[in-house]
């Protein structure tokens, strides 16, 4: 068994996860407690990503919680093919809705001055989250590319 950090069943790996879904958390939080974020389907699609992060995160972390307990290997190629798969797919999911997030913030922040025309939007807010949504997909990248490194080693 190859050993990549980060890599589905090991202690990086768990860590990993655990901080994918508090950063996807926090972001959440952030998002939904500003005033007007479901009047922009840039936010919803954010938030909507960041739900899905926090599931799939929270689900790999329990698995590799359960591996790491019973001494299991996950290195096989079919579950590595199937985790590998859906994190590019949440990869891209994350990456396209705090894209969109953060362009929308920048266009209310800076481009047209929403935010001062509007004192009760929660602009801050929104830019935090986008920040922390970003953050949120930097660590499942990470996620992504260790699993991926290491099901192109079992060819």
């Amino acid at each position: 068994m190859k050993r990549v950090v980060g890599s589905p069943g090991t202690w990086s790996g768990m860590a990993l996860r655990l901080s994918q879904s508090v950063f996807a958390a926090a972001s959440t939080f952030s998002m939904v407690s500003g005033f007007g974020y479901s009047n922009y389907s840039a936010f919803f699609y954010m938030n909507l990503a960041l739900i899905l992060q926090i599931m799939w995160s929270l689900g790999l972390a329990c698995k590799d919680i359960f591996a790491l307990r019973n001494k299991k290997d996950l290195h096989t190629p079919d579950n590595l093919f199937i985790i590998v798969m859906v994190d590019w797919v949440v990869a891209v999911f994350m990456f396209s809705g705090a894209c969109a997030s953060a362009s929308l913030t920048i266009f209310f922040m800076w481009d047209v001055q929403f935010c001062e025309t509007y004192s009760k939007l929660a602009c801050r807010q929104f830019a935090l989250s986008v920040v922390l949504a970003f953050i949120t997909w930097l660590l499942q990248a990470a996620s992504s590319f260790s699993g991926f490194w290491l099901l192109v080693s079992f060819s």
